[in-house]
């Protein structure tokens, strides 16, 4: 006998269609982005500095290639693809994303197979009748087959699933987001300490180059001693200012070897086999494009996913007020079952089931209530984040903003600082020639010189740093765009 469709599905199919036209009336608030302070303009934007066009507020993919080092772009690259911290994220932001497919399932019905064979059997007894009775008697055995479809149905007729659904999606968004945040804040720690790091090598330089010409003032001090014209004190002080400045050369590779190790854990190599050969110093913080301050908005990672996760917090309240609400379940159940294997895929052998089923909680004991009320407090919870974490991204970039306009400032007059002493140094050396001051002036005057070499040098690397964390504030080039379209392929 040829097989027919159930009835079953054609029922489901009308009671499925039927609840569809009930779906879509979501309760809970519907999500407004939170109100945030700003202003026209950073107050600390230097005079003469460019304000970004809206063309800088494109992807500019790699930042760093700002500062034209070779060196820091190979790094980066590495970083990229083996920095641990990134693949946390990474792997939290497929879980993210993972969340969604799972919460969108529930928007379909859940569709099972089933198959069975039994085999049993009965004992009569002949004189009582009674089954299971001692004496003689009769046996029965039967057998039994079957085969089903089942499916089952939840319509979100009050938002709950799609709730759940903008909830994970604002999550997913959100840990992009994150990533995006935790990659730029690795690429900005790798970028401030490689520019440390190139710091150290110039005051390295400069230390190398102070003991050179320590050594020769005490070759004449020593020469001015043996022709009887100073006392043996000078030579003293000189091998004292020239070991002092030993040590100082020496103390600062523990700093430099420090910062190589770091970077070799930034970008996910053993700090044992990792080496950087020294360069000194000599790049110069190119100028960026600050913008306006409401633009942190859309550039910053870190504004976006705490903005995300207000979202994802407001769609929760919707969820619990559904919880109020009754449910509906459709299910229908159809197959077939017989007794005889050949004859089960028969008309007579042929079952089914459909119907609805609708459940409401008439007392919980404020359960429903308590969890409403906690997802309000989430929600204005991670609204005071949201708006903590712009007001924290204005002060960075005002911070370095200023750090950016004091240090240019200072170098400058630094720089005439050094001019001053090495003159002052020059002046002072040939005098103590003459014999007409002290051994001590020269040193007071050796002091003050490299005193004032070192802090140059030392601005130098704080600007770079400085420079580094004005693009991180920025938000390198990063923008919202992007949390729907994150590539996580990296950091292994």
């Amino acid at each position: 006998m040829p097989l027919r469709p159930l009835p079953s599905l054609a029922a489901a199919l009308a009671c499925a269609t039927a609840a569809a036209a009930l779906s879509g009336c979501a309760v809970g608030p519907d999500y407004h982005r939170p109100s945030t302070p700003s202003a026209a303009s950073y107050k600390e934007t230097p005079a003469g500095w460019k304000v970004a066009e809206p063309a800088d507020h494109a992807d500019r993919g790699d930042w760093w290639s700002i500062y034209h080092d070779a060196r820091l772009s190979a790094l980066m690259d590495q970083l990229d693809t083996s920095n641990q911290t990134i693949a946390q994220y990474e792997a939290a932001y497929r879980q993210a994303r993972a969340l969604v497919a799972e919460a969108r399932a529930a928007y379909f019905p859940t569709l099972g197979l089933t198959a069975s064979a039994s085999r049993a059997g009965q004992q009569f007894s002949s004189r009582s009748g009674s089954l299971g009775s001692a004496g003689s008697g009769s046996s029965g055995i039967s057998n039994s087959f079957s085969a089903g479809l089942d499916a089952s149905w939840e319509p979100d007729l009050w938002g709950k699933v799609s709730r759940t659904v903008s909830a994970q999606k604002a999550g997913q968004q959100g840990a992009a987001a994150d990533l995006a945040n935790a990659r730029l804040s690795a690429q900005a720690t790798l970028a401030q300490t490689y520019f440390q790091l190139r710091a150290l090598d110039a005051t390295q330089k400069l230390l190398d180059d102070t003991v050179s010409a320590y050594t020769q003032a005490l070759k004449l001090t020593q020469n001015q001693y043996g022709q009887g014209v100073v006392a043996r004190s000078d030579v003293i002080q000189a091998q004292t200012q020239l070991q002092s400045a030993q040590a100082a050369a020496i103390d600062n590779g523990v700093t430099r070897a420090q910062d190589e190790h770091a970077i070799a854990v930034l970008v996910g190599q053993s700090a044992s086999t990792f080496s950087i050969p020294p360069i000194p110093l000599a790049a110069e913080p190119p100028s960026v494009p600050v913008g306006v301050p409401s633009a942190l908005l859309e550039r910053r990672p870190d504004i976006a996913a705490a903005e995300r996760k207000t979202a994802a917090a407001n769609e929760q309240i919707g969820v619990a007020i559904a919880a109020y609400f009754p449910t509906l379940t459709l299910s229908a159940q159809g197959g077939y079952q017989n007794s005889v294997l050949s004859k089960l895929f028969t008309l007579p052998s042929r079952f089914w089931s459909v119907g609805p089923q609708l459940a409401a909680t008439l007392f919980d004991a404020g359960l429903r209530h308590a969890q409403t009320e906690a997802a309000r407090a989430a929600y204005d919870q991670q609204v005071a984040v949201y708006r903590q974490t712009v007001l924290g991204a204005f002060q960075e970039v005002e911070d370095d903003l200023a750090s950016q306009r004091i240090l240019a400032q200072e170098i400058v007059v630094q720089r005439q600082a050094v001019d001053s002493a090495k003159q002052a140094l020059a002046i002072v050396t040939n005098e103590y020639k003459a014999g007409t001051v002290a051994y001590v002036s020269v040193l007071t005057a050796q002091t003050t010189a490299f005193s004032a070499e070192q802090k140059l040098a030392s601005l130098a690397g704080q600007r770079m740093v400085s420079s580094v964390g004005l693009v991180k504030a920025l938000g390198g080039g990063w923008n919202i765009a992007q949390m729907d379209r994150e590539e996580v392929g990296s950091a292994r």
